[in-house]
Order: C-alpha cells, then structure tokens, then sequence
C-alpha cells in the first residue's frame, strides 16, 4: 500500500487532470450559425441578429449590445446572435470608451422583419502614457453597422453561435 502522503499526491494529480480535461472541452469552439435549427420568427415580432468578424485587426473586446439603452447581450468576435423583439423603434448601440455619434443606429422594426448588424471594430482607437514600455493604456472602440441581408446571411452562417431568442 502507498503511503498517504503518495495516494494523496496522486488524487490530487487525477483530480487536476480532470479539472483540466473538463476546462478544455468547455473551451471547444462553438459550432457555426448555419449548423444549428434556428426556429422561425414569433408572430407579431421582428428578428434582430448581431455578429462580428473575426480578423487579425479586430480588437478582442467583448463589449455589451444595447437596444434602447438595455443590454440584449455581448458582442464576441467571430460571433453571432440574435434577439427576437416587438415591433417599434430601436437605438441599437454598443458599449464604448469614448462616444461617436456614428458608432450606432435607429431602426424601425415591423412584424416579421429580419435586420442584421455587424459590430466593426478599431484596434487600439485611443492610446496613451507612454511610460517606459510603450502605451500605458489603450482602449478600442466598436461601431454598429447595419447590412443588407443578401450579405449578412453568409457572414452569420458561418459564425460560431452565441444564443437568440
């Protein structure tokens, strides 16, 4: 029989090596838009997607989506999601550092309609201290921009899925 100190140390390892096993498989991609049932449009309500691409340039922040100030999600790179709402006017935003009255859109929403968004992004918008090492701060900024569905539909099909309703 091992000692204790060496049958302790060993479920301490097994224990660890599950752990580790079990944040892995959490961290596996999620599958693209296009790979799951998303259900048809509720009556008497429009559908609202927001996705984001996913490039080399693309700033990796995760700010917060708002339609008329209330947040409706977060914007992930290289994702997407949607959410289903009631007719009416929307001011769709995207949380920021530093305001520009083009970084959001009014839109208004009729039963049934289907309106796309891209949250576009700007790497290291504003920088500054400058201390010994470089930048002491920097901070990007996210612009929502709408897209016309014949363009959009491809995009979000292939982003990984973030969730709707």
């Amino acid at each position: 029989m091992l000692p204790l100190s060496t049958a302790l140390l060993r479920g301490l390892l097994s224990a660890r090596a599950s752990l580790l096993a079990l944040a892995i498989a959490s961290c596996a991609p999620l599958p693209p838009t296009a790979a799951v049932a998303i259900p048809p449009i509720p009556a008497g309500e429009a559908r609202v997607w927001f996705y984001r691409g996913l490039g080399p340039t693309d700033a990796l922040g995760t700010p917060y989506l708002r339609m008329n100030e209330a947040i409706i999600g977060v914007s992930i790179p290289g994702g997407a999601l949607y959410r289903d709402v009631v007719p009416g006017q929307y001011h769709i935003t995207v949380d920021n550092y530093l305001s520009d009255p083009d970084q959001s859109r009014y839109v208004y929403l009729f039963p049934g309609q289907q309106v796309y968004f891209k949250i576009v992004s700007l790497k290291n918008w504003i920088a500054g201290g400058g201390g010994r090492f470089g930048s002491d701060f920097q901070r990007d900024t996210f612009y929502v921009w709408d897209i016309p569905p014949e363009v959009a539909q491809g995009d979000v099909a292939r982003s990984q899925f973030y969730g709707g309703g």
